[in-house]
């Protein structure tokens, strides 16, 4: 019998002699020294005996030597010779796995164990051989990196070729299969020795790190099969779960096969050993250790979610052992484990099986997970609240969520869209998403609905309880009563529920669903008995709850899609369009919010919104189509219609809005549809127009139309329907505008006339109304001036005329009002008007003209250059340029234009023009206060025209500049106020220079007790700052207050405002932050409000070098500053900052500069925080400098604290004594005064009284003590101690004794006077002597 083989450490080791009688290389053979040819001999030789041989042939130390010496060299070898070498091999040892199960069927016990030893040695050594190959070839694979062929060029090649990933693939599946037959017949016990298996499995697990290796299915497969069997069948567990583990920390690409290797073990061989190990194995695992290996960490997680995937029951009995984790520091462990509660509930309890009381352990069980699940939500890291709620997305869609948890669910996450975290606020609008998608109530959730659907249930629930429980609560029922043990209800009433709810469409959308509810018939449907009727009502309550939960999130949603996150703003509007599509109650509303969200700079949100916009009203019905566009139009706001213009112009560029859908809207314009209203037809007109911004030409088909309809009786029954048509007009193409002139012209300009001077529009319309017709008249006409004089002329009549101007113009000059009445009023207001509104266009006119002549002049330049005549025309332009023609032009061209604009107001001193006239009665008018506050709407109306006068003449601004401030600080009108800071704006882009010194004016707006003046202020400047018309000046402390203002709106746009300044050149805020604090610390704002203010502006700087930098300024502060408001106010700026080492460096460097500040607790608790923070990312140097300085600044606190105290107490000592010695002199003028009355009124008569020293001297002194006299007063006597005393004389008044009585009640209670210091004195000086 040959020697028994022992797996080596290595192929070389095989070379070394053993100390026992093992089987080795004894003649190993030189293949380096062979030729080709030689070489293939030599191969040829050993492949003919191993096939030619018995099986044990290996054995034999010839066949050995030389099996050995070519595995050891395979790596060099030809690939003809490789595929001989392993093909002998693998065939060899395939066969002899089937002659295993033979041995048991020997009966000579003698010849059995030698052919199981030689079937043990053949066995191993074949096993060695084809291992040793594969480690070999990957090696020089993984070295030479060609490992990676693909699937298909494997099967292009014949099947007697070398292709290594393919002869791989079947020696793993070989020794796969090898340890899957009874090997107990070889090795004598249920167990291999420990030498093959650690062999196979230490081989296995290396491979398992070579991540191109894994890519291969075939071989992939055939090392999970080796390592599940050496765990499983062989109880190699404690090796492999090390190894394992091992591997997963180390390696992230192992850990789905390797739980893929794990879970097929249990499967194949019904244990879950391995498992269960590695479950204790990572419950046994400090938590501590996570947090420093992150990596491992992960990968530790995403293996227990794969394992809980495929293995929900075993890992459901073994969880506990990894609950303990929930409260580790890793939030990648806890995340993990949410990911395994989140399998385990939604597949370890499908099938619930066995007895009652297994049964109710298990829904135990799978309550605890929900309710660690719900508990999980409130984590400390944003990550894992992320986490959960995403796992509970996935339990709804899986239908894993029961209806006695679901509002729990959506309780959870509607609270969670306020989270401070972006990734959470997302998964919670993805959770409500998905709870809408998969809601067990029906596809309709309108409250009203349900209430009206559970009132009748409730009737009929109060019919069906029994006499005795007639008085017994309904409305209380728990979900324990009603529901079975699951949690979930009964399904006793499919019926009639699919009757009162159809079941929820996740992808289906019900834009024009009927209320089945409110559609039925008035008797309720008989559902059964009185157990299924309360299951009914508690599930139509539970969908009540639920209807009403997600309403209540719709002023939340609002708000997020003002966020600056456009992940959040994405997914507001996607729940926002599930929760229309399910008829939530708001979410119409909410949906229309997001139209201004079109101007977003950001390209994704701008998408969003045009993909809703689609989804919701685009329909491939056309009238439908029209419809919905025409019924958002009609109820839109101003800027609500300026989104849905930009919306529908995209859309017409983009052809999505198609020409049937166009001839919708005018069927709807002409009232061609049934049932059209004068309002419809207004809202069809104004979606035309704003498609005509794109395409002009839609307009060109129904200009009739437009004049017919537009201005004729249905203006009257709509009234906005006539200013909707004088903008069509204005959106006509050039070539239109012509076709119009030419053939409808004058009938056009006198309805455009009618319409400004005329009554028959309402009052609250006409100036609307009349400022489209104006612009129209200046859009159309080829000489506009000339119609607009007539239209001034006419107004001015209309006023002066008919109601008496020269008494008008008088009351006027005299401030009186008598003249005026209401009529006139509203004449004289729309007088002013339509002068200053011609006055502005006539401006904007001006300036077209100019343009219109300046491009014309290009144009022919550009004709010219490219002429024939070019050279000449060259030598031309050359001599115009040197003598300055062409800028002389230029120059005449501007004089001329600017001529134009003066004569506007203020014309020539010999000519009066119109206008000029009106503006000197107008700035007459709104000097006399009086008529203003008296007729509020001619107030208004007065100084928008005085404004737009302003804008038009520097020299007439620049005289009324006064009034209108003025007017702005004093005017009790909130509208007046509110258009003279628009005009502000305007002004300040006009004549910059006459604004620069009512700059602080300007600034005053945003303090204006109205919430219109505020807003209207910040956005003015706002737009003025932003795009560099104003310079930011010492007052931006105001814009920076509205930060906290009471409106939310004004606050958006004011954190709007600095979100964009701070995108602007180098970040001005961050030159600004210094002198906002300065000025902020002095205002009179909340402690609260400060703190918002400062945080967000500080958030807004992000650069490294910015926050030292600020880190020095505000240090510096604290050297000019004795607040201790402002200290409070630095230092808590200075914990907001985002320190760096460098920073925290110059931190501790300027500490000479604050510590004299740190006395005040808050300060210092507000530096405990900056260092608290610095420690935290510091390096182990950095760490102790700052555990040093925390020190440095814990002494100065205390040292300043006791310097305080002492100071405190020295100011209140020496305040004591002040206020005692005023006391003491007081008394002593009292003791003088009735010294002088006793000579006036009596003799004085000595008495023995109470000493009074005793309690002064107690108190300066406080050796001496209270004694009392023996003999008479003014003697010096002799106490008991020997001590000498001269005693006070009491004053005793004749005929006085309630005076005296008085004197002896005062020298008792003060304990003090002149006399008796004296006689303390003495008494001193007599203690020294003796």
């Amino acid at each position: 019998m040959a020697p028994h083989f022992v797996f080596p450490p290595s192929l070389q080791a095989l070379e070394q002699e053993p100390e026992d009688n093992r089987l080795y290389a004894q003649n190993p053979v030189n293949i380096a020294s062979l030729r080709s040819s030689e070489l293939e001999e030599f191969v040829k030789g050993l492949s003919f005996d191993l096939s030619d041989k018995e099986l044990f042939c290996v054995e034999e130390q010839d066949v050995f030597d030389r099996v050995h010496s070519l595995v050891r060299n395979f790596s060099g070898l030809a690939p003809s010779c490789k595929l001989n070498i392993v093909e002998s091999l693998r065939s060899n040892l395939s066969v002899l796995l089937p002659n295993v199960d033979s041995l048991a069927r020997q009966d000579d016990d003698g010849m059995i164990l030698d052919r199981i030893g030689s079937h043990r040695n053949a066995f191993k050594i074949y096993t060695f051989f084809l291992l040793s190959i594969v480690l070999a070839e990957e090696s020089c694979a993984s070295s030479g990196n060609n490992s990676k062929v693909t699937a298909t060029a494997r099967k292009k090649q014949p099947l007697n070729s070398w292709n290594w990933e393919q002869q791989r693939g079947r020696v793993l599946n070989l020794i796969a299969n090898s340890l899957e037959v009874n090997l107990s017949l070889l090795f004598g016990s249920s167990d291999p020795d420990e030498n093959y298996l650690s062999f196979i499995a230490k081989n296995a697990f290396s491979m398992f790190e070579n991540a191109s290796l894994l890519k291969d299915p075939e071989t992939k497969d055939a090392l999970c099969r080796i390592i599940g069997s050496c765990a499983s069948k062989y109880h190699y567990v404690a090796q492999s779960c090390a190894s394992i583990m091992h591997l997963i920390h180390k390696h992230d690409f192992v850990v789905t096969h390797m739980a893929e290797a794990v879970a097929g073990a249990e499967t194949k061989y019904a244990d879950g050993g391995l498992a269960s190990s590695l479950i204790r194995e990572i419950g046994r695992t400090n938590p501590k250790d996570y947090v420093k290996d992150t990596v491992g960490a992960e990968n530790v997680g995403r293996f227990l979610v794969e394992l809980a995937d495929r293995m929900p029951k075993l890992i459901s009995t073994n969880i506990g052992v990894l609950v303990s984790h929930f409260g580790g520091e890793s939030y990648k462990i806890r995340n993990a484990l949410v990911g395994v509660l989140g399998k385990l509930v939604a597949k370890a309890f499908k099938d619930v099986e066995g007895e009652v009381s297994s049964k109710s352990v298990r829904l135990r069980a799978k309550q605890a997970m929900l309710e660690i699940l719900l508990e999980r939500c409130r984590d400390v890291s944003a990550y894992t609240r992320s986490r959960v709620l995403h796992v509970w997305a996935e339990l709804c869609e899986e239908h894993s969520v029961t209806i006695g948890v679901w509002n729990e669910v959506a309780t959870v996450a509607a609270g969670r869209l306020e989270d401070k975290s972006a990734i959470v606020r997302k998964s919670a609008l993805n959770l409500l998403i998905t709870m809408l998608q998969h809601n067990p109530f029906g596809p309709q959730l309108r409250t009203a609905s349900f209430e009206t659907t559970l009132e009748h249930y409730k009737k009929k629930l109060d019919e069906l309880e029994p006499p005795i429980h007639e008085n017994s609560v309904t409305n209380g029922l728990s979900f324990d009563d009603i529901c079975n043990a699951d949690g979930e209800i009964e399904d006793c009433n499919a019926k009639t529920m699919s009757e009162e709810q159809q079941n929820s469409l996740p992808d289906s959308c019900f834009p024009h669903m009927e209320d089945a509810v409110t559609n039925k018939d008035s008797s309720v449907p008989d559902v059964g008995n009185l157990e299924q009727t309360r299951a009914l009502v508690a599930s139509l309550e539970a969908g009540l709850r639920f209807s009403r939960c997600v309403s209540a999130t719709m002023p939340n949603l609002v708000q997020l899609m003002a966020s600056s996150s456009a992940t959040d703003v994405e997914n507001t509007i996607l729940l926002l369009m599930r929760c229309r599509q399910f008829q939530i109650d708001g979410s119409e509303a909410c949906l229309r919010k997001m139209l201004p969200l079109v101007f977003s700079p950001d390209k994704s949100i701008y998408e969003a919104v045009e993909n809703a916009f689609i989804t919701i009203y685009i329909r491939k019905n056309s009238i439908e189509t029209a419809k919905n566009i025409v019924s958002l139009a009609v109820d839109s706001n101003i800027g609500d219609l300026a989104a849905l213009e930009f919306i529908i112009g995209a859309l017409v560029s983009k052809g999505d809005i198609t020409t049937t859908m166009v001839s919708a809207l005018w069927d709807f314009f002409c009232f061609n549809v049934n049932g059209t209203t004068a309002e419809q037809s207004r809202g069809a007109l104004s979606v035309l127009c704003m498609a005509a911004k794109s395409s002009a030409g839609i307009l060109s088909s129904h200009i009739q139309d437009i004049i017919d309809i537009g201005f004729g009786r249905w203006a009257k029954l709509e009234p906005l329907l006539a200013r909707t048509a004088c903008i069509a007009i204005q959106r006509l193409s050039e070539e239109d505008k012509r076709r119009l002139i030419m053939s409808n012209g004058s009938r056009l300009f006198g309805i455009l006339e009618s319409l400004v001077t005329g009554f028959w529009l309402p009052e609250n319309i006409w100036y609307a109304a009349a400022d489209k017709a104006i612009g129209a008249i200046y859009t159309i006409h080829p000489s506009p001036e000339t119609l607009a004089a007539e239209l001034v002329k006419k107004s001015l009549n209309s006023v002066f005329d008919v109601c008496g101007g020269d008494e008008i113009q008088k009351d006027i000059e005299n401030c009186s009002t008598r003249s005026l009445t209401t009529i006139q009023v509203a004449k004289l207001s729309k007088f002013l008007f339509v002068v200053s509104h011609v006055a502005m266009n006539q401006l904007v006119y001006i300036e077209s003209c100019a343009r219109k002549i300046r491009k014309q002049r290009s144009k022919k330049e550009k004709a010219e250059t490219n002429g024939v005549a070019l050279g000449e025309k060259h030598k031309e332009n050359g001599i115009s340029a040197e003598l300055g023609l062409a800028a002389s032009e230029d120059a005449f061209l501007d004089s001329l234009a600017e001529r134009a604009e003066t004569e506007l107001i203020s014309g020539s001193s010999s000519v009066k023009n119109l206008i000029g006239s009106c503006a000197s009665f107008l700035s007459k008018l709104c000097r006399n206060f009086g008529l203003m506050q008296k007729y509020p709407e001619l107030q208004a109306s007065g100084l928008l025209a005085l404004c737009r006068f302003m804008i038009i003449d520097a020299s007439f601004c620049d005289a009324n500049l006064q009034l209108l401030f003025t007017v702005i600080e004093n005017s009790p009108s909130d509208v007046v106020r509110s258009n003279c800071t628009i005009a502000l704006g305007d002004l300040a882009v006009r004549f910059p220079n006459l604004l620069e010194p009512w700059t602080e004016n300007v600034y005053a707006r945003l303090r204006d007790p109205a919430l219109s003046v505020r807003k209207n202020a910040v956005l003015v400047l706002s737009h003025l700052i932003l795009n560099d018309m104003m310079k930011v000046k010492g007052y931006i402390n105001e814009m920076a207050a509205r930060l906290e203002d009471e409106d939310d709106r004004i606050s958006s746009l004011a954190k709007l405002f600095f979100n964009e300044l701070s995108k602007k050149g180098s970040n001005p805020i961050y030159n600004l932050l210094p002198d906002i604090l300065g000025k902020l610390s002095g205002q009179n704002l909340k402690r609260e409000s400060f703190c918002n203010i400062m945080q967000f502006l500080i958030s807004s700087i992000k650069k490294d070098k910015q926050m030292e930098a600020l880190v020095e300024k505000l240090c510096h502060r604290f050297e000019g500053v004795t607040d201790i408001r402002q200290w409070e106010c630095i230092s808590y700026c200075l914990s907001q900052l985002a320190f760096t080492e460098k920073g925290l460096k110059k931190l501790i460097e300027l500490s000479k500069t604050y510590e004299h500040v740190l006395a005040e607790d808050s300060v210092m608790d507000h530096f405990k925080s900056i260092l608290s923070k610095g420690k935290k990312f510091a390096k182990p140097e950095l760490k102790t400098c700052l555990e040093e300085f925390e020190e440095k600044l814990n002494k100065v606190h205390t040292e300043k604290k006791e310097q305080e105290v002492t100071a405190r107490n020295a100011r209140a000592h020496q305040e004591k004594m002040g206020s005692l010695e005023t006391f003491m002199s007081s008394c002593s003028s009292g003791v003088e005064g009735a010294e002088v009355d006793s000579t006036e009124e009596g003799e004085v008569i000595n008495t023995s009284i109470e000493d009074t020293n005793g309690s002064l001297s107690g108190h300066l002194n406080s050796n001496s003590e209270s004694e009392e006299s023996s003999g008479a007063s003014s003697e010096v006597t002799e106490s008991e101690s020997g001590d000498m005393e001269i005693q006070s004389p009491k004053i005793v008044l004749r005929g006085s004794k309630s005076r005296a009585r008085e004197a002896k009640t005062r020298s008792e209670t003060t304990n003090a006077s002149a006399s008796t210091r004296k006689n303390l004195r003495v008494k001193q000086r007599s203690k020294e002597e003796l």
